[in-house]
């Protein structure tokens, strides 16, 4: 089965195109190396794929005949992706929030005090 459609099936991307996309951009990696839409995934490849800024990594069990519902993935892969990657993504969506959103306006006074302390606590 061609990886882009192997990653389909296992719900990883969406649509097909999103994991053709994904291919030619360079974002997945089949036994260490970058590879084409169209590459051939066979059983115990190891896939890395970069997506969402979590780089997954994952081992092909079996190949599935079509899409698979969200239930049966784990029979045709195994996913080894370490825990630091979800805990480093926790961290980012946690820093995003405390920053104001582009074009919401001038700062309160609150947010300008607090800009205040920020700077005085590092000089």
């Amino acid at each position: 089965m061609r990886i882009d459609k192997y990653l389909w099936c296992v719900r990883y991307y969406k649509t097909r195109t999103l994991a053709t996309t994904a291919c030619k951009k360079g974002h997945i990696k089949v036994n260490g190396d970058v590879v084409k839409p169209s590459r051939e995934v066979y059983a115990t490849d190891k896939i890395e794929l970069r997506k969402n800024q979590i780089n997954y990594k994952l081992t092909v069990n079996d190949i599935p005949p079509d899409r698979v519902s969200a239930k049966l993935v784990d029979i045709y892969r195994t996913d080894t992706t370490p825990k630091a990657q979800f805990e480093a993504q926790e961290l980012l969506k946690y820093s995003k929030d405390y920053y104001r959103k582009k074009g919401s306006g001038r700062p309160t006074k609150k947010d300008r005090r607090d800009i205040d302390d920020f700077k005085d606590e590092n000089d």
